[in-house]
């Protein structure tokens, strides 16, 4: 195993940016990247890869400060969904952090079976509902942060626990990704920001390689989300199914079986 390297670390924060708010797992795909580029797991590796979350969130505050300064009823519906993964993750926070982490085998059969949820999911549901996210009812707010604290475990996808939950409550897929989107802003700002307190002698170590995946995850993030945005108003997530499928096999292929 080698030592993160700025190319390293370039190269993790494009990952970042591009699958944060996609329904493809960003955690799993970084344990998986840094696997094959052989970065050794060390504390500031793992803290690295939650810190530069902070970077994708931050492209959301780029491009919606404006719906949400203009829409303030977003916020509750955003607190509510919040609640659920705070408590899991934070009761939960040492087992995240010691064995689910660092299981990659976990990892690659989450990305598999969130692949087959995924493509049933667009073959069979349609929306009921025809709801801004601004009156997204509570009830169901609460409900699609319980799906999003299923995410607490690698490979899942916090963007598809969410998007999937909405789904099945009936609402268009727009509808679902925006809000998946906005709910990123305090459920990743949290565990980063937990991450941070809990680690900053850690994270102090190599400033300068935070700093390339903050600004290169930011950046990514942001071609990201409008081209997502686009993609969902005209075409099927299944096609997200089926990558996460193909990935996996992979990934288990590359890391797990050998």
């Amino acid at each position: 195993m080698n030592r993160m390297t700025f190319l390293h670390a370039f190269m993790l924060s494009i990952i970042e940016g591009i699958t944060e708010f996609l329904p493809v797992s960003s955690t799993g795909h970084l344990i998986l990247a840094g696997n094959l580029l052989q970065v050794s797991a060390t504390e500031y590796v793992k803290s690295f890869e939650i810190i530069i979350q902070f970077g994708a969130i931050l492209a959301v505050a780029t491009l919606y400060w404006k719906t949400v300064f203009s829409n303030p009823k977003i916020l509750l519906p955003l607190c509510i969904a919040f609640l659920p993964t705070a408590i899991i993750g934070f009761l939960l926070y040492p087992v995240i952090t010691s064995v689910f982490l660092e299981n990659t085998a976990v990892t690659v059969f989450s990305l598999f079976i969130g692949g087959l949820v995924l493509i049933c999911i667009e073959r069979y549901t349609h929306p009921t509902q025809n709801k801004s996210i601004a009156s997204l009812p509570l009830h169901h707010a609460f409900l699609i942060g319980l799906g999003q604290s299923v995410a607490v475990i690698p490979g899942v996808s916090r963007a598809a626990a969410t998007i999937v939950t909405a789904l099945l409550l009936g609402y268009p897929k727009k509808t679902a990704v925006e809000f998946s989107f906005l709910l990123a802003v305090p459920t990743i700002g949290a565990a980063a920001s937990l991450d941070a307190l809990q680690n900053i002698h850690t994270i102090a170590q190599d400033i300068p390689l935070l700093l390339i995946g903050f600004i290169g995850a930011w950046l990514s993030a942001l071609l990201m989300i409008r081209g997502f945005i686009h993609w969902v108003s005209h075409r099927s997530l299944a096609v997200f199914g089926w990558y996460r499928i193909i990935a996996a096999s992979a990934f288990w292929l590359l890391t797990v079986a050998y």
